[in-house]
């Protein structure tokens, strides 16, 4: 009956006008970025964080627009994947296999309205176990001390291979490479400047958001400035987005199976969207067997993808919101959002912020509702934004990252951080290593540091303190299994691709 009565009470929050607004502004500028190919969710809501400081927000207002933005995405996703053959992110790299099929035999506006009734479906389970697991993850989170917190670290860092596409090895490089930026400024135990460079304006660290700016948004510009070839077009006739009866009927199991596939995934620490892509889709072409005809236009084969991916997206807000550990690489970006507003997520986010919390949740509820009314007599119109060609959206793009970061402190140094992080962005993408573990490295790094100074002072130095309760040796244990499953499904999904 609590959760009943604080999600009431975060319907009124978000039922105020200026919180509709902001959802209903955020999942159509997301459906937007989403359709475009290489955006995705990631590089669209680090580019709106300033704006979101610009225009002065609150954090309730910020998140409930960012967190529209990144629902809205994981909707827009499927628009270029099926219409273009071109996944907008990573997670919609399973709907091209049978989304664009269906486009070639004239079924385009079909596999669209379907993904986005998947897609509702998928996100509405996932925001009901919001509501439902993530007080209770919170309960036995409140007994964490210092040592269980930086155990929480450490099982983040080991699954981080997980929020990535790429190898685990070059997962932790990344990793070490955004823990070692994370230990510029003062040291917080001795006051002593480190990796400054004699710089005062480092002193306080290098700004989350110049560099969250510029490690996606400019590099992504720079890839797309190189490659001229990803120009954008299409002229493809869509055909009727209202799903027949037949399909409706077929793939309505095909849904259910896939958001609570997905869910699960998204719980995970570092799993993310694009393993609940991946097990939906691929679970359930294994249980349909020949039954199926995956890969030549199977609606179901839209379906099974886009409910995960998007059930995915909400259950990486669970770890994210009730223990600070970002569940993807979007809540890591959202995660520098309530740092920068001196908001630390975690056990005591529930009793500090609950407007916040279940005002987020509730515009949860009510953006999926008006992602669904957008997206299934919208789909031409989002579709047309696809003929934008490169060289038209890319100074829009960078217009829009300088403006934010310059706004955030007015100081021309923050934009020499978002250029250089740009570069690293650029670097790292060419060496195919992937930026999200940098991120997640220079988040947690501080609070990482903090509590295992915290436990080395309580104890006197005596690092058994690290495994000296059973929270602790439980999430060990647990990291230990994932990582462990993680280069398990590495090695079958090689396999796999070498048995094609």
């Amino acid at each position: 009956m609590d959760i009943l009565a604080f999600l009431l009470h975060g319907f009124v929050i978000a039922l105020e006008p200026q919180n509709l607004f902001l959802a209903l502004i955020g999942c159509a500028v997301g459906t937007l970025i989403g359709a475009l190919p290489g955006l995705g969710p990631v590089n669209g809501v680090a580019l709106l964080i300033p704006l979101a400081f610009n225009f002065g927000l609150s954090p309730t207002a910020a998140l409930i627009l960012l967190v529209s933005v990144y629902y809205g995405t994981m909707y827009g996703g499927r628009i270029s994947s099926i219409v273009l053959n071109i996944p907008g992110d990573e997670p919609a790299m399973m709907t091209t296999l049978d989304g664009y099929p269906m486009a070639l035999k004239g079924r385009g506006g079909e596999a669209l309205g379907l993904s986005a009734v998947a897609s509702f479906v998928g996100a509405t389970v996932a925001t009901i176990g919001l509501t439902l697991f993530a007080p209770l993850l919170v309960g036995f989170a409140i007994r964490f001390g210092p040592a269980e917190y930086f155990a929480l670290f450490m099982l983040a860092f080991a699954t981080i291979g997980g929020v990535t596409s790429g190898s685990f090895t070059k997962s932790f490089i990344a990793a070490g490479l955004g823990l070692l930026l994370g230990t510029v400024g003062l040291d917080p135990a001795t006051g002593v400047s480190r990796y400054t460079f004699g710089l005062y304006e480092l002193y306080d660290g290098i700004d989350f958001i110049a560099a969250l700016v510029g490690l996606f948004a400019i590099s992504e510009c720079l890839i797309l400035l190189e490659d001229r070839r990803r120009e954008t077009a299409t002229n493809q006739e869509l055909g009727s987005a209202i799903p027949g009866m037949k399909s409706a009927r077929q793939c309505a199991p095909t849904i259910a199976r896939g958001s609570l596939i997905g869910f699960v995934a998204g719980v995970l620490p570092g799993a993310g969207a694009s393993l609940g892509s991946f097990l939906s889709y691929t679970l359930e072409k294994r249980w349909l067997g020949r039954k199926g005809d995956f890969g030549n236009g199977d609606p179901r084969g839209v379906a099974a993808p886009e409910a995960g991916n998007n059930a995915a997206a909400g259950g990486a807000l669970i770890p994210m919101l009730s223990l600070g550990i970002p569940g993807s690489g979007t809540t890591a970006i959202l995660l520098a959002l309530l740092l920068s507003m001196n908001i630390t997520p975690g056990p005591l986010l529930f009793e500090q912020q609950p407007d916040m919390v279940w005002g987020l949740v509730a515009a949860l509820f009510i953006g999926n509702i008006m992602l669904l009314v957008l997206n299934v007599p919208l789909v031409g119109l989002f579709a047309r934004v696809l003929r934008a060609p490169t060289w038209l959206l890319m100074p829009v793009v960078i217009l829009v990252a300088f403006v934010g970061v310059y706004s955030l402190n007015n100081s021309a140094f923050d934009l020499y951080v978002m250029l250089a992080f740009g570069v690293l962005g650029y670097v790292l993408r060419k060496l195919d290593i992937p930026s999200v573990p940098v991120v997640l490295g220079l988040l947690l790094g501080g609070q990482m540091e903090f509590n295992l100074r915290r436990a080395m002072s309580i104890s006197g130095g005596d690092w058994s303190i690290l495994v000296s309760s059973g929270i602790s040796i439980g999430i060990y244990a647990f990291a230990v299994a994932l990582m462990a499953a993680g280069l398990l499904f590495a090695w079958w999904l090689k396999r796999e691709e070498a048995g094609r």
